[in-house]
């Protein structure tokens, strides 16, 4: 990975949509929803908050969980990936 992300950002790649249900049934493409899962990639060294240095909680690896439609689309060396603050995940999958 090149891409260095800066202070919280994190660099996501979101993982791949269910294509059958639990019970079997194959869903269309359309059928699919948006995941809301990725898998972190590269994680920034933290931010600094009233003189103090807040560690990332997250690292590279971890599957997180995170609301649709956050961060920013970057396409680099022809794959996409989403950048997002350390602060719009909202859990860590385990």
């Amino acid at each position: 990975m090149k891409l260095k992300p800066l202070g919280d950002r994190v660099v996501i790649k979101m993982l791949e949509a269910e294509e059958t249900t639990k019970g079997g049934i194959v869903l269309p493409s359309n059928a699919k929803e948006e995941p809301q899962m990725a898998e972190v990639l590269a994680v920034g060294p933290g931010e600094v908050h009233e003189g103090k240095h807040v560690p990332m909680q997250v690292k590279v690896g971890d599957k997180v969980l995170f609301p649709k439609y956050m961060g920013v689309d970057v396409k680099f060396e022809g794959e996409h990936y989403q950048v997002l603050s350390q602060k719009d995940i909202f859990a860590i999958v385990e």
